[in-house]
């Protein structure tokens, strides 16, 4: 789970780099896209080359249904089989699977503390993707493994499996330490 390399995020802490980028991949989601892929393929073929004589209402439900079933699989899967994680000087942002979607995005303005949460796993969220819980707020699990917890302003957390997660800690507490409040003090982190 711990794949860093060295070179990576060397930059991004304490030497004013503008941008900390991080991702956490699962690959077991490839084979539920595939599946997904083949329940649209079987319902395609059910529609084109069927030849069926029970009437049109059973074959109308199967396509329907393989056709349904298998996009929400393919595109439900492949929506979560990477996380992209950003924190520049302004926000900390969030993007899920190759087109980017769903996206989140926190001012850092709103984020008054970030920790390293050392074991998040999909049990604790109720499965991968984009998730809620009433007692534990929002997250993007896309595998086991390490995380990032950050607290915002108004009570609300939201957490995100990323390699690394330590270090974009690390840079959200040094952005939040830097922030000047209005008497030109730096406010409280």
């Amino acid at each position: 789970m711990r794949d860093h390399p060295k070179d990576e995020h060397a930059g991004a802490v304490g030497s004013g780099a503008d941008v900390w980028t991080g991702r956490a991949t699962n690959r077991l989601q490839w084979p539920l896209a595939a599946i997904g892929a083949a329940c649209l393929a079987l319902g395609i073929d059910l529609a084109v080359a069927s030849a069926w004589t029970s009437g049109l209402a059973p074959l109308l439900m199967s396509v329907i249904g393989c056709v349904a079933a298998g996009l929400l699989m393919l595109f439900g899967t492949l929506a979560f089989v990477h996380v992209a994680v950003r924190v520049d000087a302004e926000a900390l942002e969030v993007r899920c699977g190759h087109i980017g979607l769903p996206r989140c995005r926190i001012p850092l303005e709103q984020v008054i503390g970030a920790e390293f949460a050392p074991r998040v796993t999909p049990r604790q969220w109720g499965g991968w993707g984009y998730r809620w819980r009433p007692q534990q707020g929002t997250a993007v699990v896309v595998r086991r493994g390490e995380g990032l917890v950050v607290r915002r302003g108004d009570g609300r957390t939201f957490t995100v499996t990323v390699d690394d997660a330590e270090a974009a800690v690390r840079v959200i507490r040094e952005r939040l330490g830097l922030r000047k409040g209005h008497n030109g003090r730096p406010s409280p982190a």
